[in-house]
C-alpha cells in the first residue's frame, strides 16, 4: 500500500523564483565590479555555469576553466569566500528592493499546502539567508515558519546532483522518501532528488527548458494559477490546469503506484 503524501521539499533558485539570470548573475557581476575585477558573466556564460551548483563552487570553476592566469593576492579559498560574501550582500539587496518576485503559483501553493497540513521543507544549495530573505520579502516573515526544515548552503558535503542535501532534509524531517515530493527545475536537481529516492515534479525556466528530465513524474513550464494555466512538457496532468495540493497528491499516488509495481 502506498504511503500518503506528507511533505513537499522545494528547491529554491529557479523553482520558487526565476532568479538566476536576473538575480544571482547580476549580483555576481556587481561583486566583481566592487572587487575591481574585469569579469562579467553574460547570460550565455552564466547558463553554462549553472551546471555547477553552489556560488563558491561556481566562482572556482570559472577561474579554473576561464581565468587560469588569474592569481589572487590572498589565498584562493579566502578570496573566493570573500567574493561570494560580497555577492550575497548584493543579492540580498536585490531581494529587499522587490526586484525578484516568486514564480506564478508559488505563493498560492505554499499557502494551500501549509493550510492543508502538509510538511514543507527546502533543499537548496543557496544560502540560508537567501532563502529566508526571499520568503520574507515576497510573502512575509511569517512564511519562514511554514517550513519545518530549511536545508541550505553548505549543510551537505556534496552539492547537487549528489543526493546529500535531500538526504539531509529527509533525515531532519524524519520521513521516508516515499512520503514526499520534490519540486525542482534542473536536471541536476532531479538527479539529486531521484538518488535520494524521491519523486519529482519539474517546473522549467528559460535556462533549463532543454535539459533532460527523464524520470520526472511530470514536467511543466510553471505551477500555474487558475487564470494562468501551466503547459505540460512531459507527463500526464489529466484535466488539471494548475498545480494545487490535490494535483500533487494524485501525482504522488500515481507515480508511487508505478514505482512500487514489480516488473513483469
Amino acid at each position: 500500500m502506498n504511503k500518503e503524501l506528507g511533505a513537499l521539499i522545494f528547491d529554491v533558485d529557479g523553482t520558487l523564483a526565476d532568479n538566476e539570470r536576473d538575480g544571482h548573475r547580476v549580483a555576481f557581476n556587481l561583486a566583481f565590479r566592487e572587487t575591481g575585477l574585469d569579469w562579467s558573466w553574460d547570460v550565455a556564460t552564466y547558463d553554462h555555469l549553472l551546471s555547477v551548483f553552489g556560488g563558491k563552487e561556481r566562482i572556482r570553476y570559472y577561474i579554473e576553466e576561464f581565468r587560469q592566469d588569474f592569481t589572487p593576492l590572498a589565498n584562493i579559498d579566502e578570496f573566493i569566500r570573500e567574493l561570494h560574501q560580497k555577492k550575497t550582500l548584493h543579492y540580498l539587496a536585490l531581494l529587499q528592493s522587490g526586484a525578484i518576485p516568486l514564480r506564478p503559483g508559488v505563493e498560492r501553493l505554499l499557502q494551500e499546502a501549509h493550510e492543508a497540513g502538509l510538511t514543507l521543507a527546502i533543499a537548496s544549495t543557496t544560502t540560508f539567508e537567501n532563502v529566508t530573505t526571499l520568503l520574507s520579502e515576497t510573502i512575509g516573515e511569517h512564511s519562514v515558519d511554514w517550513f519545518d526544515v530549511i536545508a541550505a548552503g553548505d549543510v551537505a558535503e556534496n552539492k547537487k546532483p549528489a543526493p546529500d542535501i535531500y538526504e539531509y532534509a529527509l533525515d531532519r524531517l524524519g520521513l521516508e522518501p516515499d512520503e514526499c515530493l520534490a519540486l525542482e527545475d534542473t536536471e541536476a536537481g532531479l538527479a539529486s532528488a531521484t538518488a535520494a529516492g524521491l519523486i519529482s515534479v519539474i517546473t522549467v525556466n528559460e535556462a533549463t527548458r532543454d535539459q533532460d528530465f527523464s524520470g520526472a513524474a511530470i514536467v511543466l513550464d510553471q505551477l500555474g494559477e487558475p487564470e494562468q494555466g501551466f503547459t505540460v512538457l512531459s507527463g500526464d496532468a489529466g484535466d488539471a490546469t494548475f498545480v494545487d495540493v490535490s494535483f500533487l497528491r494524485l501525482i504522488h499516488e500515481n507515480t508511487g503506484s508505478r514505482l512500487s509495481c514489480p516488473a513483469e
